[in-house]
């Protein structure tokens, strides 16, 4: 009788579920290369030839998972963009009150823009044209931050800490008078001025109609 040895059942990764990780493993490279390049020569003087050589391949290749480098620009910007919003979620959703999270948003999204506009000029470069084109991923960013700014002013609402109001109102009214310090553009033009009033006292003044 012959001895028929039995193959153990291994599970298989689905073969979908290895392709998707590979198509992200390429995408997350590609968009590493891109976003040193673009630091390093910046975004116009980078063309998707350079990348493709930084990472020792084809443009070709580079095209298979990105149609232009105006679409390797938006991935890029939407995974900058996650990152902030990770940051402001995590300082509106912490301790203190709704005027103490609010005043820590907006101070810390100020100082981000000052850094990447004065340290990372290649990046203030790249989130300048990305508004200017009126990208997709700006408006959906801004979307998800209202939405974060309108919860911590609901509960400073409840709380009875600001006044009863229409919270979407009031959360867009506050945004609006602190674009100054989180609009890079805003930024560039306007940080001058805050030698006659300082950013701390924007941020008070904003509150204080809260309130």
């Amino acid at each position: 009788m012959k001895n028929v040895t039995r193959k153990s059942k291994v599970p298989a990764m689905d073969a979908s579920g290895a392709s998707e990780a590979v198509r992200q493993e390429n995408v997350t490279r590609i968009l590493d290369a891109a976003e040193r390049l673009f630091k390093h020569y910046g975004y116009t003087k980078t063309n998707v030839a350079d990348i493709a050589r930084d990472l020792g391949m084809s443009p070709a290749n580079i095209y298979r998972f990105f149609g232009s480098k105006a679409d390797i620009h938006q991935a890029l910007a939407q995974r900058m963009l996650d990152a902030g919003y990770q940051l402001a979620a995590e300082t509106l959703s912490g301790p203190g009150n709704a005027s103490d999270r609010l005043r820590k948003h907006i101070l810390q999204q100020f100082q981000m823009t000052l850094e990447t506009m004065i340290s990372e000029q290649k990046v203030h470069e790249m989130v300048v044209i990305a508004i200017e084109q009126q990208w997709p991923v700006i408006d959906a960013h801004l979307r998800r931050l209202r939405t974060l700014v309108t919860e911590v002013v609901r509960e400073g609402i409840a709380a009875g800490e600001f006044r009863d109001t229409d919270p979407e109102v009031a959360a867009d009214c506050f945004m609006s008078a602190t674009a100054a310090l989180c609009h890079p553009q805003m930024v560039a033009t306007c940080v001058s001025e805050f030698k006659i009033c300082t950013p701390e006292q924007v941020v008070e003044f904003a509150l204080r109609g809260l309130k």
